[in-house]
């Protein structure tokens, strides 16, 4: 059968800050903006796909101003090939320039969506899945002082949210009571999910779970620090509370190592890291095997990258949490269609082929931008 053939002939790429309601603080530092990066790829044959990035400094050494740069030599590459052949595009990123992948995500997203347009179905269905599953998300309590923090969770879970996720890593001891006090407020039957961010050292982890443990916890993601790898089946073994990698697992080569390795439960995928959804897939096909089960998380990309990754979720056996609250964090929303928000955390996914959105042209126009065609 004739491989089907669409021509890449013109890539447009903005720099699209969003503020936050209020700043967002992890372990890592403080975060006042979503610096993220949209990319728009066009086929000549008349579809358009939707990407969209948000770099980290702290975790894929990348800003939203050396995305842009990166861009520049990714795009020059795709223009002119085929965007159904993922696998191709995928690897010709690849010898363009190494890491990088959460401004390759970005391209990566828009080719599915071409891909998924061009077959005329949702991305989820390309991608092997249906939507007869409800997702979920979480809402996340900020990294702060004990007061604030146990004040965000009664909030949150008088919004009627289901799970509250909770950033740690400052300091152990002062964890724990974080902890105890957000329990104490808010009772013991929502469950919390904890997210040190690298925080804590190999004992001091190990502490901190043993001492939360009757906590109702779900799991903690990465709690020590990335290169510490070695070092995370010691905390899983003596914890009592399941551990997530999530920096430590970037991509399909980290998985298999860390698989490999027994380190962790489960991995939080999260395309910027994964450099896009081809990788993120070989990711999950390694979960099915090891029957892990995983989480599809993401940074501060707008809800054109939650759609993405609300879509990637739908087609995973194995995928059973769901961090999507970020676009509910931003004080503009440039996305028209994509994911919506329900009550309790609902997440409901589109329909319509592809994504199923398109970006605010009047947004778009604002930016920093820039054309390779």
């Amino acid at each position: 059968m004739k491989e089907e053939q669409l021509t890449i002939d013109r890539i447009e790429v903005y720099q699209s800050p969003i503020k936050l309601k209020e700043p967002f603080v992890i372990s890592l530092g403080p975060l006042a903006y979503a610096q993220n990066l949209m990319v728009v790829i066009r086929a000549r044959e008349g579809i358009a796909g939707f990407g969209e990035c948000s770099p980290f400094m702290t975790i894929n050494g990348e800003s939203m101003e050396t995305a842009f740069v990166v861009s520049k030599y990714l795009a020059q590459m795709l223009l002119g090939q085929n965007p159904l052949d993922i696998a191709a595009c995928s690897a010709a990123m690849d010898r363009v320039i190494f890491g990088n992948s959460s401004v390759k995500s970005a391209f990566d997203i828009a080719l599915y969506d071409i891909a998924a347009q061009q077959a005329g179905v949702p991305l989820y269905q390309y991608l092997g899945g249906d939507n007869t599953r409800q997702l979920v998300t979480d809402y996340t309590v900020s990294l702060g002082n004990r007061e604030k923090m146990v004040n965000d969770a009664l909030k949150i879970k008088a919004a009627g949210y289901q799970v509250i996720k909770v950033k740690l890593g400052e300091n152990g001891e002062r964890d724990i009571e974080r902890i105890r006090a957000i329990r104490e407020a808010i009772g013991n039957e929502i469950p919390l999910r904890l997210d040190a961010n690298q925080g804590w050292g190999t004992d001091e982890a190990i502490r901190v779970l043993q001492a939360l443990e009757p906590h109702n916890i779900q799991f903690c993601e990465e709690p020590i620090p990335r290169w510490d790898f070695m070092d995370l089946k010691k905390v899983r073994q003596q914890s009592g509370i399941p551990v997530m990698g999530d920096e430590s697992c970037c991509d399909h080569n980290d998985a298999r190592r860390l698989i490999d390795l027994e380190a962790c439960d489960m991995f939080n995928i999260k395309l910027g890291k994964s450099a896009g959804i081809f990788k993120a897939l070989k990711i999950k096909e390694l979960a099915e095997e090891a029957n892990m089960p995983l989480q599809v998380g993401g940074f501060l990309e707008s809800r054109l990258g939650f759609t993405a990754s609300a879509h990637f979720a739908l087609a995973g056996k194995t995928i059973v949490f769901n961090d999507f609250d970020t676009p509910l964090m931003l004080e503009e929303d440039p996305v028209i269609g994509g994911i919506s928000y329900g009550e309790n955390g609902k997440v409901t996914v589109p329909e319509a082929p592809g994504l199923g959105l398109s970006v605010d042209p009047g947004f778009l126009k604002k930016q920093v931008s820039a054309v390779f065609s």
